[in-house]
C-alpha cells in the first residue's frame, strides 16, 4: 500500500510559528503531526510514503532522513515543488509512484487524527468506488469541503467552502482519501495549476458519473490550520494518544 502525505502548504494562518518551521513539524504534545501520520500509516501496513514539500522543504527532508531508520519497513520519499501543484496536481504529477498500487491513500499532513485506516480501507473496498472520502460532522461547514450523500453512502455532491446560503450538509471532508488507480485515466483532462481535489477534481468526477463514497468517521480529526486549533491540538493529542 502506498500513501501520499500532503505537506507543501505555507501555513500562513499559523504565522509567526511557521516562519521558521513547517506546520507539519510544529510540536503537538512534543511530537510533530508528520510523525503521528508516519506511525499510524506504518501500523496500517503502508510500505511506501511520498511527501510533497515546498515551504522550508529542507527541514522536512532532514526530518524524513532522521526518521527513515525508525520505520525500516516503510520507504519514505520527498518530492519538492518549486511551484505548488495543488493537492490533486501533486498526485497526478507523481503517477509512477503509485504504479504497483491498486488503491492508495492520500492524507493531509496538517491533520491530527486517530482514524482507523483498516476500517476505512475495508469500507472503500466494500463499496468499490473510485474514491472514498473520510468525513465528519462539522458545526461550521462554510469553511470546509461539504459532502451530500445518499442512504448507501454514495456521494451526490461536493462543494468546497460554500457560501452560507449554499450549505446543504454538515458533513465535511476530513482530508483523507482512499483512491483507486483508475483515477489516472483522467490525468489529461486538466490543464490548470494548481489542481485541487475539492475545487476541481471531486466535482469533475461526479459530473463524469464516477462512484464516490464516504467513510463516516466515528473517530476524531482536527485541522491544525490556525493558532487556535494548534493550541487545541496540544490537549487533544494527550487524549487521543495516551500511551505515547
Amino acid at each position: 500500500m502506498k500513501a501520499l502525505i500532503l505537506a507543501a502548504g505555507l501555513g500562513t494562518r499559523l504565522r509567526p510559528l511557521t516562519e521558521k518551521t513547517p506546520k507539519q513539524l510544529l510540536p503537538v504534545n512534543g511530537k510533530p503531526p508528520l510523525l503521528y501520520h508516519l506511525e499510524s500509516l506504518s501500523l496500517f501496513g503502508v510500505d511506501g510514503v511520498l511527501i510533497n514539500t515546498h515551504h522550508l522543504s529542507e527541514k522536512i527532508d532532514s526530518f524524513v532522513k532522521g526518521e527513515q531508520t525508525v520505520f525500516p519497513s516503510m520507504t519514505i520519499t520527498t518530492t519538492f515543488e518549486p511551484e505548488l501543484l495543488g493537492s490533486a496536481g501533486t498526485m497526478f504529477a507523481n503517477k509512477t509512484f503509485f504504479d504497483d498500487s491498486e488503491d492508495f491513500l492520500v492524507v493531509y499532513g496538517d491533520n491530527l487524527t486517530d482514524i482507523n485506516y483498516k476500517e476505512f480501507f475495508d469500507e472503500h473496498k466494500k463499496k468499490g468506488g473510485l474514491v472514498t472520502i473520510a468525513c465528519y460532522y462539522e458545526h461550521h461547514p462554510e469553511s470546509k469541503g461539504i459532502i451530500n450523500f445518499n442512504d448507501s453512502g454514495k456521494i451526490t455532491s461536493f462543494l468546497e467552502k460554500p457560501k452560507k446560503e449554499q450549505v446543504t450538509s454538515n458533513w465535511a471532508n476530513a482530508g483523507m482519501y482512499f483512491i483507486n488507480k483508475k483515477i489516472f485515466e483522467y490525468i489529461n483532462n486538466f490543464e490548470q495549476t494548481p489542481l485541487d481535489f475539492g475545487y476541481h477534481l471531486f466535482p469533475f468526477l461526479l459530473e463524469k458519473g464516477e462512484d464516490m463514497y464516504i467513510y463516516q468517521m466515528s473517530e476524531t480529526v482536527l485541522d491544525i490550520g490556525t493558532l487556535e486549533s494548534y493550541n487545541e491540538a496540544q490537549s487533544l493529542a494527550k487524549k487521543l494518544f495516551k500511551n505515547d
